[in-house]
This record gives C-alpha cells, sequence and structure tokens, in this order.
C-alpha cells in the first residue's frame, strides 16, 4: 500500500531528475560554459608564457634560494600547462589560446624591473620576488574562480584538476615571501641608492 511519503519519493524523484537533464543540456550552450572556456584560453595562454618568463627570471636572479624557486615553479608550471590541456579534454573542449592582456602586463613589467636594476643587486631580487607574486596572485584569483565555476556546472574532474593547481599557485606565493623575508629585502634596503652616491 502506497503512503502520501511515497508519492512524495517518487515526484521528488522525478523533478531531480528533470533538474539534472536540464542542467546538463543548459551548461553545454550556457554563458557560464562560454566565460568558462574563455577563461581557460586565457590561463593556458599565461601559463605557456609564464614558463619562458621564469626561465629569464631565475637567470637574472642572484640570490641562490630565489634562482631554485623560480626553476622548481618553472617546472610546476609546464605540469600546470599539461594539466590545463586534460581540463579542456574533460569537457570536450580542444586546448586553445588567446593572448591574457594581464600577465602579458606583469611580464613586460618584469623585464622592465630587470632592464631598471643593476646585476647580482638585492634590490633587483626583490623586485623579482615582487614580479614573481603578482604573477602567483593573478593565477590564484584566476584558478579559483575557475574552479568554483566547474564546481557550479559538473565538471568535477575539471574542478579538482584546477583545485591541484590552485594549491601549487598557493604554495609558490607563500615561498617567495619567505624568502623574501629571510634576507632579500633586508640586503636590498642596505643598499645604497644612486640617487644618493653623489653625497657620499
Amino acid at each position: 500500500m502506497r503512503t502520501k511519503f511515497d508519492g512524495f519519493l517518487l515526484i521528488k524523484t522525478i523533478i531531480m531528475a528533470t533538474e539534472t537533464m536540464n542542467r546538463s543540456q543548459t551548461i553545454t550552450d550556457s554563458k557560464l560554459r562560454d566565460l568558462f572556456v574563455e577563461q581557460l584560453h586565457d590561463i593556458y595562454w599565461a601559463e605557456k608564457k609564464l614558463v619562458k618568463a621564469l626561465e629569464k627570471m631565475s637567470d637574472k636572479a642572484s640570490s641562490p634560494r630565489l634562482k631554485e624557486a623560480f626553476d622548481m615553479h618553472r617546472e610546476q608550471t609546464k605540469g600546470h600547462v599539461t594539466r590545463l590541456e586534460r581540463v579542456f579534454a574533460s569537457i570536450d573542449e580542444p586546448a586553445d589560446t588567446t593572448k591574457c592582456p594581464a600577465m602579458s602586463g606583469i611580464i613586460e613589467e618584469a623585464n622592465d624591473l630587470i632592464d631598471d636594476t643593476d646585476a647580482n643587486s638585492s634590490q633587483r631580487d626583490a623586485g623579482l620576488v615582487i614580479a614573481g607574486q603578482k604573477a602567483e596572485h593573478y593565477e590564484i584569483a584566476t584558478y579559483g574562480s575557475l574552479a568554483q565555476l566547474a564546481e557550479v556546472m559538473g565538471y568535477i574532474e575539471a574542478k579538482n584538476l584546477l583545485g591541484q593547481t590552485l594549491q601549487e599557485e598557493k604554495a609558490a606565493d607563500v615561498l617567495l615571501t619567505e624568502i623574501a623575508k629571510s634576507g632579500i629585502n633586508y640586503s636590498a634596503a642596505a643598499e645604497v641608492s644612486d640617487n644618493n652616491r653623489d653625497f657620499l
């Protein structure tokens, strides 16, 4: 004998199944998915460019710890590129790039910083830490947002992959802070400014 509760459960099950079907259909052609894919193209471009930029930043750094951090993160970033390709595959989307103005600007600023500072100076190293952290903060914001969008759309594999990269970007940011605090910033503070040399 059926009860009102059985009838309620049946209706609830039908509603949930309908919502799931509607959701799947909506995600496929939704504006949110378009935004998600566009942002994947953006960060894919950014990660590829960052691989090259980190090599230059390591080459121009004088602190052994900073060089090591840039080299380690460069290898991680290669993995981020590969992981993004897995994200594209998981949503049946070809891996493609769109120029990322934000990362392009951060890399250009890092190059200017290198040109405007003395080789083998702590001032340059402090500037490179800042440039590195600007890149990390942009990536942290991007991966955090993309992971959340992936969850909303039910792209669980993509969400997990993006979340892995997010944690690595956060760890890289923390490491750069530790390196700066452990001596680079203090050494840079002790270097005499070119503006004051005429008075010495």
